[in-house]
């Protein structure tokens, strides 16, 4: 997760689930229960800070000091799913636009509030009034604030604020799978894959919200639903950039997205991604190209992840990349490479594969490549 943070600032971390929002007779967003859900988590949030015991007090003076929460989402693509708004396209990014640009202003409204009853985070508190409005005006006059609406601006400069960031995307993997939604910000990876995690390798997961459409149209076809079920794979890499900048505009910390790309994407194509990223204002960004790694925890398929030997050599003559040449040579030896103890390390194809301290970690580079917990 692309998550900048003070030295011994903590993550104080909640999601709403954006998929419980739809109102799937009129394919529209309940946007008053929306907003009445972001209230309750911005107070739940910041009860979690004075409610926390701190191990180190380093920890609690920056956490009472700043107050900071990330109230963030999961379920996005089943809201636009449910408003048959297809993922990336120009409708569903406005609605993205709008929900978000909901979710920002209900929080910060909600963070003054606290204010005016519980006082501001004490980092925006100076030692004279003087030097207080000075703080809230230097606040009121960063990037993301300058487009805030100005009746959120001027509440901050007469009553101040409860938390010093209120917004953030994290990944939700484990509980947007457990609730049954899209996790985070991203799309359905495919509406059958395969997942490996603790639980086993190769799991096939089907998404539960076709099976719910097709209840409800009958006369469909499971093997060619509409367009708004389009998956994390079948979406432009430049769409996935695109979706992210538009949230970005409405979250004041950072988010965790990841653009896909396809197998064979080149290293200049990966390149442009990232500058669309820059120039659309997002703060960090991740671009995963499908089969770079010797595992991935997502596919397609219930087999292992292995480039074909046809793949490798036009990697090798495009971009002269000497690693797949040694990658070639240790696959036609007898070398194990994993993340197993006593495999050769995945990383730097040098160390092996060792337990240290209840993780699977690489002799040579310390990677640490599978965890006992």
């Amino acid at each position: 997760m692309e998550q900048p943070l003070a030295p011994y600032s903590v993550c104080n971390l909640a999601a709403v689930n954006l998929a419980e929002f739809a109102d799937k007779e009129t394919k529209t967003v309940n946007y008053d229960k929306l907003i009445e859900t972001v209230r309750v988590g911005v107070r739940m949030q910041d009860n979690v800070i004075d409610a926390t015991p701190y191990f180190l007090e380093e920890n609690k003076v920056q956490a009472l000091g700043e107050r900071r929460v990330g109230l963030g989402v999961m379920g996005l693509a089943d809201l636009l799913i449910y408003c048959e708004k297809e993922y990336g396209s120009e409708e569903g990014n406005e609605l993205v636009d709008k929900v978000f640009e909901t979710i920002a202003t209900t929080a910060y409204r909600e963070s003054i509030e606290l204010a005016k009853e519980k006082g501001s985070f004490p980092f925006l508190i100076g030692k004279t009034d003087e030097e207080t409005k000075m703080l809230r005006e230097a606040f009121i006059n960063t990037g993301f604030m300058k487009k805030m609406p100005e009746d959120i601006r001027e509440s901050i400069l007469e009553h101040g604020i409860r938390n010093s960031h209120l917004l953030t995307v994290a990944p939700t993997g484990s509980t947007g799978t457990m609730v049954g939604v899209s996790t985070g910000l991203e799309p359905y990876f495919s509406f059958t894959y395969y997942r490996s995690g603790r639980l086993g390798k190769f799991i096939e997961v089907k998404a539960g919200i076709v099976e719910e459409y097709l209840q409800r149209n009958p006369e469909a076809d499971p093997d060619n639903l509409p367009e708004w079920f389009i998956s994390s794979m079948s979406l432009a890499p430049e769409a996935h950039a695109d979706v992210q900048c538009i949230i970005q505009r409405w979250i004041d910390s950072s988010i965790s997205k990841t653009v896909n790309a396809p197998r064979g994407y080149t290293v200049e194509q990966v390149e442009s991604v990232y500058e669309r990223l820059y120039k659309g204002g997002a703060k960090g960004g991740t671009v995963y190209v499908d089969g770079s790694r010797d595992s991935q925890v997502l596919t397609l398929k219930a087999e292992e992840n292995e480039m074909d030997s046809d793949y490798v050599e036009e990697v090798v003559e495009q971009r002269k990349v000497v690693l797949v040449n040694t990658i070639q040579d240790l696959r036609s030896t007898n070398v194990t490479i994993g993340s197993e103890v006593g495999d050769t390390c995945p990383v730097c194809r040098q160390g092996t594969v060792e337990e240290m301290g209840g993780c699977n970690t690489c002799t040579n580079c310390n990677a640490q490549l599978k965890c006992g917990l």
